[in-house]
């Protein structure tokens, strides 16, 4: 009889074993082919020299990244929160633009006319300055961004880190960022929309709507945005939305994961 019994209760486990095995199989996790849709990735700029609005971007639902200026008043603290609310935290370099003086840039600001061990030492200090980074996009650069040379200087630090993503903000048209990157195997991304050039509320939905339909042309996206009341209240309203609308909400650095693995499965998933 007990050997009866033991028979059976293995026999139980192994079925119970091949049911949650073949449910498993059924059902794909979250980042898996099966269940991508459209997708994109905010990131919010500027943050770290106004409080309020920095806890307001730090609150917002779901992985919006923050990019922090290297020495605002408030990045350390804001960062820190950041993280701890699991959202991507980004260093927003200052680099030099056409139209201004590096002086308006601020402190920490990398410009065309350093030595390679000043520009160098200058990165480092900038990135020792945002904690819990994961990458780092340009603050203006309109003029650096388009120099291979300092541009190579920036991805050679990058590589040497080992953990950082690059995004291009591409505040020129002229940026060979994206391309320097590429070459120095650099994980990298640029931005498709600003979403609030125009800082005005009807502005930004109609920017996050571009965002979202160019998501579902490509399969990914990446806007950035800054903490001005009129882009916190929209996406505050809107992020929850997103399912909805057939989009995801994703980190940067599970962005540039898919388009580096030249992502497809999103276009099945709208088949079903």
């Amino acid at each position: 009889m007990q050997y009866g019994r033991v028979v059976w209760q293995l026999v139980l486990i192994l079925w119970l074993g091949c049911f949650a095995v073949a449910r498993v199989a059924a059902e794909p996790g979250p980042e898996s082919p099966g269940d991508v849709l459209p997708a994109i990735a905010i990131v919010i700029d500027d943050l770290g020299t106004r409080h309020g609005l920095g806890k307001r971007i730090v609150n917002l639902p779901g992985p919006v990244a923050c990019a922090f200026l290297p020495y605002g008043r408030y990045t350390d603290s804001l960062a820190r929160q950041a993280h701890a609310q699991h959202k991507e935290v980004m260093l927003h370099l200052p680099m030099q633009a056409v139209e201004d003086a590096p002086v308006m840039l601020g402190k920490g600001v990398l410009t065309l006319d350093m030595t390679k061990p000043r520009f160098r030492a200058t990165l480092a200090h900038d990135l020792a300055a945002v904690p819990h980074i994961s990458g780092l996009n340009n603050h203006m650069g309109s003029l650096l961004t388009r120099h291979p040379g300092s541009m190579a200087w920036l991805m050679e630090a990058i590589v040497s880190r080992g953990d950082l993503f690059f995004v291009d903000s591409r505040t020129t048209s002229a940026t060979v960022a994206e391309q320097l990157a590429l070459e120095y195997g650099v994980p990298n991304t640029s931005r498709n929309v600003f979403l609030d050039n125009v800082p005005t509320a009807a502005a930004v939905r109609v920017q996050l709507q571009k965002l979202i339909a160019i998501a579902k042309r490509d399969g990914t996206a990446l806007g950035i945005g800054h903490p001005y009341p009129a882009t916190v209240a929209v996406l505050a309203e809107e992020l929850g939305r997103l399912p909805q609308q057939g989009v995801r909400l994703l980190p940067v650095s599970r962005l540039i994961k898919l388009q580096q693995e030249g992502e497809t499965s999103w276009r099945a998933s709208l088949s079903r």
